[in-house]
């Protein structure tokens, strides 16, 4: 069993795996000499694999190697029952990876993205269960704050270019270039078939440093031609004769960036006048996974038939892709749509340290040609509508790397890139708030920087911060946006623009959630004005008389929510019909405000019709239909019939146990109202036992410190002292 806190999270007997991880090389070496005990991954242990030689001399270590070989080991031997890979190069690619893991581990969904990994990393520290959890290519530690996984049960792996902080309980592991021994190992591995191309085998693999990336490059090279190990060396020494002795940033030229070229040079003749271009796509996305299809889309082909002067059909384009992994230059994951990720595509590999010595002697124009091609292909493949957060996860990594490598060249003189958008939209559909925040922030500090305060792209992206402060409920900075783009707007459209009118409707619900209430309504007024004398009772204005009446009735004004909830009901009924989800919405409000007012019996009548035909509209279970019968539930007992709130309450309950599940949210707080309505009713045993019941079931499914769980304690001690 595990204990409590643990979530109901359920494993399948023969375990389960979440995240995808680099494909294991072919020939790998387990490194017993240059990385000897590394396999010793223990529960209760972290192990950090970090670069064992000065970044930039030998980028080329193979941390992601060694912790897919000592992940696989760990699996295969059912030593694990969770195995997550998590891509750590971001807060939101952290955020993702938890959601992913979470869900393949059955835990509540519900909630942000924060919320739900606050769930994982809760189940990973009480559960008794092994599991090992790999956070690949961790940039920054700040990316785990509040999300640094624990737990006796199992075991952390990290890949980092250096220590992270924060975490003393660590075992650090420097991981370096290959031995001789090991490197001699693997050219002869890959050259079996024609002994006669080991004839220098020794002297390459000295040359070569080590670096997995040289070697694995210059063996592919070799078994695909007709050279020895002798005839690849000299063809390296000559091209490494053309290189400045030091690199512009003062370091030397690292074996990789000479094999690169040599490699890149070989797929050229196998596919003429397609590979670099390929190839700088995949290296301007900087390590990413990419899904196949960014390779083989429209946008490419298009640009691949202007650069060559030739038709590119979408085969010959893979042809490419192809002869880039026959050089060993990128890897294809064929079974990357296996451990849970349903119809997912294959994915192609390019290790970030060749990425990096490509981007490093890519001229300008092909830089630029290769940064349109890569965002107008993620574009293009990106799904409407989008799936699954964590299935959405390669494209959004995607996008940011190239949002790093490429900067302003995303942007032009009128607009940015479509991709920008799209990426931000795609991180507030997944609930990555914070995440989302910290993209928006950016777009919009370039665009103001760029193109101006008032251009429409700086105004959309504003728009769009505002809303993600809100969300992640930052309402201050969220007013302080929402009054920038009020002035913004117009200052391009003028005072009485749609827009305008939009905005400042946005200001007054942002007040609202700021607690600057008489501003609200004042805004709110304002607004509802200019709408009537401007645009008279269209749908925007009836939606800004609904945020003026409940901003009225969060000041502490129910009669005059009540005026403008009955003209938002009547005008909706008369344009909309009465059957139409907006009515029904408003007529709920409505009656909400009837409560607030204590006209309890109007509350109930609206309540009552709402439900009737909700119910029949959408089903009793429907998680509307049940937000009426709560709120019904409630009316009753604010009216003192008590017999009839109780049975509305255990409706209620019943129902969202049914759609949600025992656990949800929704229906632990449903619990704690039909407890109170026990305790309203003099039924403290019952209050008593359902309270315990449901604060054991918050403790377990909800994050630590959730304020339901402080609430239910609170409960059980008040009833204790009556």
């Amino acid at each position: 069993m595990d204990a409590p806190g643990a979530g109901r999270a359920r494993l399948r007997v023969d375990g389960v795996r979440s995240g995808v991880a680099p494909p294991l090389a072919e020939r790998f070496v387990a490194r017993p000499e240059s990385t000897p005990d590394f396999a010793r991954v223990v529960p209760g242990s972290m192990v950090v694999l970090i670069n064992g030689e000065p970044e930039g001399e030998k980028a080329s270590c193979g941390k992601p190697q060694l912790a897919v070989h000592a992940a696989e080991a760990l699996w295969h031997s059912r030593r694990v029952e969770l195995l997550a890979w998590v891509d750590a190069s971001s807060r939101a690619s952290l955020l993702t990876g938890y959601m992913h893991a979470a869900a393949r581990a059955g835990i509540e969904p519900a909630g942000t993205a924060e919320q739900v990994a606050a769930r994982f990393t809760g189940w990973l520290a009480a559960t008794t269960r092994p599991w090992l959890l790999v956070l690949d290519d961790l940039r920054d530690a700040a990316d785990l704050d509040g999300l640094w996984p624990h737990g006796p049960a199992g075991a952390v792996l990290i890949t980092a270019r250096n220590v992270p902080s924060g975490q003393l309980r660590r075992r650090v592991v420097p991981v370096g270039s290959l031995s001789t021994r090991e490197s001699l190992s693997f050219l002869r591995g890959w050259l079996s078939e024609d002994p006669d191309q080991r004839h220098g085998a020794i002297d390459l693999a000295v040359m070569l440093g080590g670096d997995p990336c040289a070697l694995i490059h210059a063996s592919a090279v070799i078994a695909d031609s007709t050279l020895t190990c002798r005839d690849y060396q000299h063809y390296y020494t000559t091209r490494l004769a053309q290189f400045a002795v030091r690199q512009p940033n003062g370091n030397p030229v690292t074996p990789v960036a000479v094999t690169w070229l040599l490699s890149a040079e070989r797929a050229e003749q196998l596919v003429p006048g397609a590979t670099s271009l390929q190839l700088a796509v995949a290296a301007l996305l900087d390590g990413q996974p990419v899904p196949v299809p960014v390779f083989t889309c429209a946008a490419v082909r298009r640009s691949l038939s202007q650069a060559s002067g030739a038709a590119f059909d979408a085969m010959k384009a893979w042809e490419a892709v192809r002869a880039l992994a026959h050089v060993g230059l990128v890897v294809i994951d064929q079974s990357a749509g296996a451990s849970g990720h349903g119809t997912r595509p294959p994915l192609v590999w390019l290790p970030q340290a060749v990425a990096t010595a490509i981007r490093q002697v890519m001229p300008p124009r092909v830089f630029k040609q290769a940064a349109q091609m890569a965002a107008d292909a993620l574009v293009e493949v990106w799904p409407v509508p989008e799936p699954l957060p964590w299935q959405a996860a390669d494209l959004r990594a995607c996008a940011a790397a190239l949002q790093r490598t490429a900067g302003e060249l995303l942007w032009t003189d009128d607009a940015c890139h479509p991709l920008l958008l799209k990426t931000g939209q795609s991180l507030e559909a997944a609930k990555l708030t914070h995440p989302a925040v910290s993209h928006w922030t950016q777009i919009t500090t370039t665009s103001n920087a760029l193109l101006g305060s008032t251009h429409r792209t700086t105004l959309t992206a504003g728009r769009h911060l505002a809303q993600a402060l809100l969300t992640a409920g930052e309402a201050g900075q969220a007013v302080v946006r929402w009054q920038q783009l009020v002035a913004g707007h117009a200052r391009l459209s003028g005072p009485d623009h749609p827009d305008t009118f939009a905005a400042r409707v946005n200001l007054g619900h942002a007040l609202v959630g700021a607690g600057e209430l008489s501003d609200a309504v004042a805004v709110l007024e304002q607004a509802v004005t200019g709408y009537q004398r401007v645009r008279g009772l269209e749908l925007d204005g009836l939606h800004a008389r609904e945020e003026l009446a409940a901003a009225c009735q969060a000041a502490g004004r129910p009669a005059e929510a009540m005026t403008h909830y009955r003209r938002v009901l009547a005008e909706r009924e008369r344009v909309q019909g009465t059957q139409h989800p907006a009515t029904l919405a408003a007529r709920e409000k409505l009656a909400g405000a009837c409560l607030a007012a204590g006209r309890g019996k109007e509350a109930v009548s609206g309540y009552k019709k709402v439900l009737s035909d909700r119910q029949r509209a959408l089903g009793a279970d429907h998680p509307d239909t049940l937000t009426t019968l709560r709120n019904l539930a409630a009316a009753y007992e604010a009216c003192g019939k008590i017999a009839a709130a109780l049975q509305q309450h255990e409706q209620a309950c019943a129902g969202y146990e049914r759609a949600l599940g025992a656990d949800h949210r929704d229906t632990l707080a449903c619990r704690r109202d039909l407890a109170t309505a026990y305790q309203a009713a003099g039924r403290f045993t019952d209050a008593a036992a359902l309270l315990r019941d449901t604060l054991v079931r918050c403790e377990r499914a909800l994050p630590a410190g959730d304020p339901l769980t402080h609430a239910l304690r609170q409960a059980l001690a008040t009833l204790a002292e009556a």
